[in-house]
């Protein structure tokens, strides 16, 4: 095992694994051997982001699922199915848009050996060791607005201050990772999935889709 492998978690960081002036392809190909983080130790494999190379909405969500950690592409299970009828519904092709997450691994426990893997929200040390990945991609694509996708990828671009309840729905000027960037922060769509019964889960669909309505209007 190597000295980065073991580092200690102040030091964990994608930063070695990130090669200068790659493209799309080259970063995803590079991601594949991230060891920036234990995260890997566990994970089926890396999810890089997906999507239009040009694309002028990037949506940054948490972390891979169960799903995207068996096919490594993200917001491929019930969520990514989810999100992509509210893009299309608030007028945003999702086939257009750059999907990728703030944490590129799955972390997740289990309840007993061979049980479901039940996912677990990254920590904020985890979320900084990954955002080497996250500058690169945007750096790449040069998105004119990104939409935060629940309280974790808030926190992963905006600081752990971040509260989801407080901005959603509003666009947001900061400097991201050294560009001055537009953000629409809205729920992620997993909590819609998780809203208790039917009257909650369509109020949660609609708000989801009311915030990315604005954020279609801020592409204009």
């Amino acid at each position: 095992m190597s000295s980065r492998t073991a580092a200690p978690e102040e030091q964990y960081t994608a930063a070695p694994f990130v090669p200068e002036g790659a493209g799309l392809t080259a970063l995803r190909e590079a991601a594949a051997g991230c060891r920036g983080c234990p995260l890997h130790r566990d994970a089926t494999q890396t999810v890089f982001g997906q999507g239009n190379a040009h694309a002028r909405v990037m949506l940054v969500g948490e972390q891979p699922g169960d799903q995207e950690d068996r096919q490594g592409k993200p917001f491929v299970g019930p969520a990514g199915k989810l999100l992509d009828r509210a893009l299309d519904e608030a007028g945003i092709d999702p086939a257009q848009a750059y999907v990728t997450n703030a944490v590129k691994h799955f972390k997740f426990t289990r309840a007993e050996p061979r049980k479901r893997r039940i996912h677990k929200a990254p920590s904020l040390r985890e979320m900084t060791a990954c955002g080497p990945w996250l500058a690169a991609e945007l750096a790449l694509v040069e998105p004119e607005l990104i939409v935060v996708l629940g309280a974790t990828a808030g926190k992963a671009l905006l600081g752990s201050s971040f509260r989801v309840g407080e901005v959603r729905g509003t666009v947001l000027e900061r400097e991201i990772h050294g560009r001055p960037e537009r953000l629409v922060p809205t729920v992620h769509p997993s909590s819609v999935l998780r809203a208790q019964d039917d009257a909650d889960r369509k109020a949660a669909y609609q708000g989801l889709v009311a915030d990315l309505k604005v954020a279609a209007r801020a592409l204009g």
